[in-house]
């Protein structure tokens, strides 16, 4: 039973993947080198010394890690966008001080 199920998974396989193309026999000659024929060679590539990084022209820091300067801006921003999402679903919750004169709401 195991000779008829490999026979036959070897026949769908070469139903499957048939072989395409000619294929060289083990005899054959290689290319013939002319003595008249163009040479291709590669042009060279100059030679560079590597370029060793310092620290400080990597932007390989964190990104996420913020001075407190930063922080402090972001949280400004982010009440300023707090303040006018609730401004246009209609609560008054905008800052105290605009351009130093004090809102009276």
């Amino acid at each position: 039973m195991t000779h008829a199920t490999a026979s036959l998974l070897i026949l769908l396989l070469q139903l499957m993947f048939p072989a395409r193309g000619r294929h060289r026999s083990a005899g054959a000659h290689s290319a013939v080198q002319r003595e008249d024929a163009p040479r291709l060679v590669p042009p060279r590539a100059p030679v560079r010394q590597p370029v060793l990084l310092r620290g400080e022209d990597s932007y390989l820091i964190r990104p996420y890690v913020l001075t407190p300067e930063e922080r402090q801006e972001r949280r400004a921003q982010r009440g300023r966008r707090r303040a006018l999402w609730l401004a246009v679903h209609g609560y008054d919750a905008g800052p105290r001080w605009i351009h130093g004169v004090e809102v009276v709401g």
